[in-house]
């Protein structure tokens, strides 16, 4: 039995129709592979089994990913990407709580034991080097992109980041990766002037939408549920002084469905684009929006998603500068069919075709 959207009525919807574009999917174009990066330091920050952002989440995901080779083959490339220099995460985060993470990783590797920013958000012996490698990838993700090697790229990060302040972790994350491969976007001088974010993680990303409020050069785009945690995001929080305007938030309700979801996501979209126009788009990638996840309650499945940012790719100005990185998603099976379906909107590959062709 398929469980009613609750449709109108809340706090969703961004003021304009339904999409009047056409279908249709895309077609395979000749130029450079999109890319998949997964650094080996990722899996091994350890939360515990009784966590739900544990380490069996990017296991599994490998897995699935990996299980979808054939059509992936010669579309996708996977390689390692290096760890991201302290500097990199200088950027965003103070030196002061970066070396409160560096400190806490170290004595817990000493001590065998977890350390703990607060009762959700726990530190290992490998802690410290995951977040290195995922903002590494990240990172190197957006290079490689630039260089025109890549055409779009896929980071399954871990922890996630989206609730890192600049001076604070919270939510299970540690470092906000999206927001470290935003600053080393506009620093790198290869032409990027503007960085969109859009985050379809089930959380509103307080972490990144309080590191860019106040800076007009990032959009930040967030559609969550509401009210949940962290408690953050409002529709009348659109950004302060100069980043006034470049700040859209969407809450959703408890129950929404994809036809809703999928109205209002578009309507988000158009109205960034209106206003905004990105050199290079960054996904922040929860999944924990799928019905079968155990910390939310929206109604979308994994197939869902590859429509999601086929509309995405359709509507950005450089439809082959965008980086999905993993945020929440807490149900992995799920979440590792949702990631394919994401990276193969991402290679221009239809979701129903088992050779990629």
């Amino acid at each position: 039995m398929t469980r009613p959207d609750p449709g109108a009525g809340a706090e969703q919807g961004t003021g304009r129709g339904q999409d009047s574009r056409p279908e249709r999917e895309q077609e395979p174009t000749e130029g450079p592979p999109a890319a998949f990066y997964l650094h080996p330091a990722a899996s091994l920050h350890d939360t515990g089994w009784n966590h739900p952002e544990h380490q069996g989440r990017l296991r599994s995901l490998a897995s699935t990913v990996g299980k979808d080779m054939m059509a992936l083959f010669g579309r996708v490339e996977q390689s390692e990407p290096p760890l991201a220099p302290e500097g990199a995460l200088e950027r965003v985060h103070t030196e002061a709580y970066l070396a409160t993470l560096r400190d806490a990783s170290a004595e817990a590797e000493a001590s065998g034991s977890l350390r703990e920013l607060d009762p959700e958000t726990r530190i290992s012996g490998a802690s410290w080097e995951a977040v290195l490698g995922s903002s590494g990838a990240v990172c190197h993700a957006i290079d490689e992109i630039l260089a025109g090697h890549r055409a779009n790229a896929f980071v399954a990060a871990r922890p996630p980041g989206h609730h890192a302040l600049a001076d604070r972790g919270m939510g299970f994350c540690l470092v906000n990766h999206v927001a470290v491969g935003a600053r080393h976007a506009l620093a790198t001088g290869a032409g990027i002037g503007k960085v969109a974010i859009v985050d379809w993680d089930l959380h509103h990303g307080n972490g990144t939408d309080a590191i860019f409020t106040a800076d007009p050069d990032v959009f930040y785009l967030s559609l969550h549920e509401w009210p949940q945690f962290p408690g953050t995001g409002a529709s009348t929080e659109r950004g302060i002084g100069a980043g006034e305007g470049t700040t859209l938030n969407v809450p959703l309700p408890a129950g929404t469905g994809y036809t809703t979801y999928r109205r209002v996501f578009v309507e988000g979209l158009e109205r960034m684009f209106d206003a905004f126009s990105p050199d290079l788009i960054l996904v922040s990638a929860g999944y924990d929006t799928l019905r079968a996840d155990p910390l939310g309650s929206f109604e979308l499945e994994p197939s869902h998603f590859h429509e999601l940012t086929r509309l995405l790719v359709e509507r950005a100005p450089h439809p082959d500068r965008i980086v999905a990185v993993l945020e929440g998603g807490y149900a992995p099976r799920p979440t590792g069919e949702a990631v394919v379906a994401t990276l193969r909107a991402l290679a221009g590959i239809p979701l129903e075709d088992p050779g990629g062709r």
